[in-house]
């Protein structure tokens, strides 16, 4: 585990969690009593890592342009911090692949590009192309953030997600002539497991299994994550995917 912040956060504001609605809202006490609105950069249920009561943290913006000046970053669960933030992830992980801390990422690649269309229509996007100077098929990475714990075991998806089973079977599709990858960014260090998330979309764990049968990777990497920054831990290891 490296002692190094792979993303350091600008100085963060403390405060705790009113309510967050709409999906993209959150009300935050400050400590000094005031109650501010947030965006939340998180359209998902957030299952498990919404409570209201909870600590979180806020980075400001002085940005003119902006309707809310705070951003929800982070919010801590059990004495750990959880990022919420799911414009962080791919950002990190280009971070890490620039940096080499990824083992299974490894390579001398001469491109990496973003948002990437693929797919039997190419309306689809992947996060992150690796195209490998030592070998003639890309990586095509699928980054998903996780944040659902139960029993120190990460779970993806916490819902029903026809795009993330769209994705699954879009990455089998380019099989054999590319090497698809999904990265489940753990974005809580107290997951030492990772399996999918079946009470919540059992097609999902059943084209997860499928997928990785077929020979897509599956990386669950694991990341600690604290005001100061974001680190990165190692692999979680799978689990109930026979």
């Amino acid at each position: 585990m490296s002692g190094e912040y792979l993303f350091s956060y600008p100085p963060l504001i403390s405060g705790i969690l009113v309510r967050r609605y709409k999906r993209f809202f959150a009300d935050i006490q400050l400590p000094s009593g005031e109650i501010i609105t947030a965006h939340c950069p998180n359209t998902g249920p957030m299952t498990g890592v919404s409570t209201v009561g909870s600590p979180v943290c806020v980075s400001p913006s002085d940005s003119p342009q902006r309707k809310l000046a705070y951003t929800w970053e982070m919010i801590q669960i059990n004495n750990t911090w959880v990022g919420i933030n799911t414009g962080l992830p791919n950002k990190v992980i280009k971070l890490a692949l620039e940096q080499g801390q990824i083992p299974e990422l490894k390579g001398n690649y001469s491109q990496i590009r973003s948002e990437v269309p693929y797919g039997k229509d190419k309306k689809s996007r992947i996060d992150l192309l690796l195209v490998d100077a030592d070998s003639s098929a890309p990586i095509y990475l699928e980054i998903k953030n996780t944040t659902l714990s139960q029993d120190n075991i990460a779970l993806f998806p916490d819902t029903t997600t026809t795009r993330g089973q769209k994705h699954l079977r879009e990455l089998m599709d380019i099989l054999p002539d590319a090497r698809p990858t999904m990265l489940y960014f753990i974005n809580r260090e107290d997951c030492l497991y990772f399996s999918a998330g079946d009470a919540y979309d059992p097609i999902y764990g059943q084209l997860l299994r499928e997928a990785i049968q077929k020979g897509v990777r599956i990386l669950p990497c694991r990341f600690a994550v604290s005001p100061q920054g974001i680190r990165y831990l190692g692999l979680a290891q799978v689990v109930n995917y026979a």
